[in-house]
């Protein structure tokens, strides 16, 4: 069709939870709705450290790591993701972070590169809008 842009591939996202939080049921919700949206879901899961999550991003050639948190440990977990991939010549892989992260913390995350931190109740279309957008800008270098 006329004026439509097609993704020259699916994006391909890794879910997973760096640190010592449990609660899986958000990314368990998220990984169906990336998946219904036409997304390659890779599910790295829970408890698993920043080194494991950017050497299975690496390993599964993933376009984001979307990491989400509810424990408070998100800066360091989600900084040590983003500076490792950086580190492993990577850092063209984007991060998107989310869970309970306070208005004050967002800055310290995005001066990082990690977009998004959306809370709970956020709209699965607008997480899906933000990621969407991003690929296209930042990895397939669409409307640049």
């Amino acid at each position: 069709m006329a004026g439509q842009t097609t993704r020259p591939r699916k994006i391909r996202i890794l879910l997973a939870k760096p640190g010592l939080d449990g609660h899986d049921r958000g990314l368990l919700i998220l990984a169906r709705a990336f998946r219904d949206a036409g997304f390659e879901v890779v599910y790295g899961g829970i408890l698993r450290s920043p080194e494991e999550v950017v050497e299975t991003a690496i390993q599964e050639d993933v376009d984001v790591v979307a990491l989400s948190l509810h424990n408070a440990d998100h800066i360091p977990n989600f900084i040590r993701v983003a500076r490792l991939l950086r580190e492993r010549n990577a850092g063209d892989i984007l991060v998107v972070g989310g869970g309970i992260i306070p208005p004050e913390h967002k800055p310290i995350l995005e001066r990082e590169g990690i977009t998004g931190n959306f809370g709970p109740g956020t709209p699965l279309q607008t997480i899906i809008d933000h990621i969407v957008e991003r690929v296209r800008k930042e990895r397939w270098r669409e409307g640049v």
